[in-house]
């Protein structure tokens, strides 16, 4: 992240949102003087970008506390799953005020997909009495290599229709003026989310979002690993004929979508990743075994990313985690079977913290960030001339 702005008002809000909240120990990290900070924080309570947030007292003189003005404004939320899209609207400090959820996801295409999320967050902000100028940032999460800084899809997508779409144009009137838009892929939100509020202490960890599709992250000492183009931790399949043939994704032969088709051909009616949960929770012994198989598969995927990385942990959610320990277990088993002894020494794979609501919180966290941005923040607030 850039910081041109050193002595900018930016640096300060960065520290207050990583909990720095004191003047006096934002002094201390900032190495300023109380004249140029007493500023700063002036400059960040003129634009209504903070509040007193009570005092702290360490027994001593009790010291004011001050926070981010999560009451400023609204974040919007859009997390595009294959087969299930969530929205959420937050408060600046992501802190969710209302959400919605549909049966309606990547294969619907990107029209049907803005068309419907426009609509459903002018409701929603409609209920909370807020207009569109009360929108501040928009985070969306995709499930398919993304471009974060230009919002861009990459190609190939898994639907055509969302190659090299540029989400910033289907969403530029949802907000006021000068909105902040962020975009990713919907597994690296997850990933965000439960890096950030799921497992904050685990610094690095592996991240598996599974329903109809099939996603992948890192989060290396805390951060995101996104690629040169968006498009880090694609997992291959684990298995060739034969080492000449090109690598497979390993959503062709693991992911909800296989057991839609192999359930379908056995006369089950299946769309969503939901259908498949409500059918294994419901005694159906296919649809168990199928799930027990991907799950299986996809461990054995995730041994050579446990040698390569050495993650304290591997996290898994989506709509197949809701299983719980009827598909975490064969994960678990053949990750453990297949990986190299030291590697997972200590490894721990665990449901998702966050749930079904990861992504969207991921999307407003993103969102967050980027309006936050510390460059942003202190050019917003410089004073005229």
């Amino acid at each position: 992240m850039s910081r041109k702005h050193t002595t900018g008002s930016g640096a300060v809000l960065d520290l207050i949102r990583a909990g720095v909240t004191t003047r006096g120990d934002l002094q201390e990290q900032l190495g300023w003087s109380r004249v140029t900070l007493r500023r700063r924080i002036d400059e960040l309570f003129e634009h209504g970008l903070i509040v007193h947030e009570g005092v702290e007292s360490t027994g001593g003189r009790p010291r004011e506390a001050l926070a981010v003005n999560k009451d400023a404004g609204v974040l919007l939320a859009l997390d595009v799953g294959s087969s299930h899209t969530h929205v959420a609207v937050t408060d600046l400090v992501s802190g969710v005020l209302s959400e919605d959820e549909a049966d309606i996801g990547l294969f619907d295409g990107p029209e049907a997909i803005f068309s419907w999320a426009g609509q459903v967050f002018d409701f929603l902000l409609g209920a909370l009495g807020l207009p569109r100028d009360a929108v501040h940032g928009i985070g969306i999460g995709v499930p398919g290599p993304v471009d974060s800084h230009t919002g861009v899809l990459g190609d190939p997508q898994l639907d055509p229709r969302w190659d090299g779409v540029a989400v910033g144009d289907y969403v530029k009137d949802w907000g006021r003026a000068g909105a902040v838009v962020a975009v990713d892929r919907d597994v690296n939100l997850l990933a965000e989310a439960e890096s950030r509020l799921g497992w904050p202490d685990v610094r690095n960890m592996v991240v598996v979002k599974a329903g109809i599709g099939l996603g992948c992250a890192i989060v290396a000492d805390g951060r995101v690993v996104r690629g040169s183009r968006g498009g880090a931790g694609q997992l291959s399949a684990p298995l060739r004929e034969r080492l000449s043939e090109p690598l497979r994704r390993l959503e062709t032969v693991a992911s909800g979508a296989v057991a839609r088709d192999r359930l379908a051909a056995s006369g089950q009616r299946i769309r969503t990743g939901n259908d498949i949960v409500a059918l294994v929770a419901g005694g159906h012994e296919d649809a168990a075994g199928v799930v027990e198989e991907i799950g299986a598969v996809l461990g054995y995927a995730l041994a050579d990313v446990v040698g390569l990385l050495n993650p304290a942990a591997l996290i898994v959610g989506g709509t197949l985690a809701e299983l719980d320990e009827r598909f975490l277990d064969p994960i678990r088993r053949s990750a453990f079977a297949a990986s190299h002894a030291f590697a997972r020494r200590e490894l721990r794979v665990e449901r998702s913290r966050t749930g079904a609501w990861g992504g969207v919180k991921g999307a407003s966290l993103i969102a967050q960030d980027r309006l936050f941005e510390p460059d942003r923040i202190s050019a917003l607030t410089r004073p005229a001339g």
